[in-house]
């Protein structure tokens, strides 16, 4: 895979680099997508957005305190870019730095490689090995899911060392699991029932997949 992009492209010159990971923040990308800890407020805002609307809170049930209900907030974050690539001026308080709590999940938020625009996140419990995702309205459709979970699988297996992952979806959310097979995911057993984050209880079905040989970043 070649990086012209972020060779050529001086708006992509500010972003994090594959390959140069910090301890608790990585860095990946896939043809189309670049993935990385979340550097500033705005990225976790645009990650929170890109996963606000309905459609996929019907899947995610993500708590109330954190779902953005405004549609006009949620386009408007996702219509920024990384703090300062496109050079338009954000708000002070979306450029704050922000730091992850090393017991948290894993959030990589992701964007196009194409426009720099915000497409979505990746979740990884790396304290049990599960994985989640999400894209933003204007991505979904497009392969991009399977895609997002193989930068999941890299995440866990070629930066945390983690032999297994495993994922959960409700049997109807067929474009997940859609993404997840192709991914290189492969059917597993696993609880029948599940508990959104919402309470909702809903149906499951799990996916796994194995290396032998799991490596750290550092």
């Amino acid at each position: 895979m070649g990086w012209s992009l972020f060779r050529r492209n001086r708006i992509a010159s500010g972003l994090p680099v594959p390959g140069r990971c910090a301890p608790g923040r990585h860095v990946l990308a896939t043809e189309r997508l670049l993935l990385f800890t979340p550097r500033t407020r705005l990225d976790v805002a645009a990650a929170l957005a890109a996963s606000a609307d309905t459609e996929a809170q019907r899947w995610l049930g993500t708590q109330a305190d954190e779902v953005l209900p405004d549609p006009a907030v949620r386009r408007a974050l996702l219509a920024w870019r990384p703090a300062g690539e496109d050079g338009r001026r954000i708000p002070r308080e979306l450029t704050e730095p922000f730091t992850p709590d090393p017991d948290d999940p894993l959030l990589l938020v992701c964007v196009r490689r194409s426009d720099l625009g915000y497409a979505g996140a990746l979740e990884l419990q790396h304290l049990v090995g599960e994985m989640g995702g999400w894209l933003a309205p204007g991505c979904r459709g497009q392969g991009l899911g399977a895609e997002l979970f193989r930068a999941g699988l890299e995440l866990a297996h070629g930066h945390l060392g983690l032999a297994t992952v495993r994922a959960g979806a409700e049997p109807g959310n067929t474009a997940s699991r859609r993404s997840l097979i192709r991914a290189g995911f492969v059917p597993d057993q696993g609880p029948r029932r599940h508990t959104l984050p919402d309470g909702r209880v809903v149906d499951a079905v799990w996916h796994r997949h194995d290396t032998p040989t799991p490596v750290r970043c550092l």
